[in-house]
């Protein structure tokens, strides 16, 4: 492929290229709407693909328009070529809608938490149903979420998103790059998204007596005086 290739429209024989996803799309949808082709036809949404080898290329990209062509026969179908990476792939699927795009929950701002989260709730049969936006989006923006490895901390902020199918809708929009833990935790709001037996093992850690018998905001007290 030349670089002259890329980004440009072009039409190249249909046997050439293979499917990288197939549609979820109904036969019917797929059915009827390549009867919608008349003779000279063209597919007028292109296909998105790479190039795999010579004269062959892989679609990342309008996979139904893909489906139409092979119910409609056609010989030869009009593409544009991308750049064959990882990014671009991910832009292509979001463009397409064939994929969601994802926000690191890590360093999310408010407003991208915000959004992510009523995009979720107002899907269709959605678990989230019930769950209030303002409280989830004010709990999990002032949460230590810097340092999640995973989201089931957000099942203890008493935003009712629990385990299960609520925090699993929670991984269609979120993903996370966490930091790793300070070598001494004085943060509050750290301290109290451990458990009472994590907070006695970092205070036994650091060498800390008499913390066997405290209850969990005396051991965030102590832990937040530690130096």
């Amino acid at each position: 492929m030349s670089f002259s290739e890329l980004g440009n429209l072009m039409c190249f024989p249909f046997d050439s290229i293979t499917s990288g996803e197939l549609t979820d799309a109904h036969d019917y949808l797929i059915t009827s709407t390549a009867k919608l082709f008349i003779e000279g036809g063209r597919n007028w949404l292109p296909l998105i693909v790479v190039e795999t080898g010579p004269d062959q290329y892989q679609v990342i990209g309008n996979d139904f328009v893909y489906a139409v062509a092979e119910a409609a026969e056609l010989e030869e179908v009009w593409c544009i070529v991308a750049d064959n990476s990882p990014e671009i792939k991910a832009l292509v699927q979001a463009l397409c809608r064939e994929s969601i795009p994802k926000t690191n929950l890590s360093t999310a701002s408010r407003d991208e938490i915000k959004l992510a989260l009523d995009y979720l709730i107002k899907q269709p049969n959605t678990p989230l149903k019930g769950v209030n936006l303002s409280i989830a989006v004010t709990r999990i923006e002032d949460a230590p979420r810097q340092y999640w490895s995973s989201l089931q901390p957000i099942t203890s902020l008493g935003c009712r998103i629990t385990a299960g199918k609520k925090l699993k809708a929670l991984e269609q929009v979120f993903y996370l790059t966490p930091e790793p833990l300070p070598d001494v935790i004085t943060d509050r709001k750290l301290l109290e998204s451990f458990t009472v037996n994590q907070l006695k093992s970092i205070a036994k850690e650091r060498g800390m007596k008499g913390t066997s018998s405290l209850s969990k905001p005396r051991l965030v007290e102590r832990l937040m005086e530690e130096e």
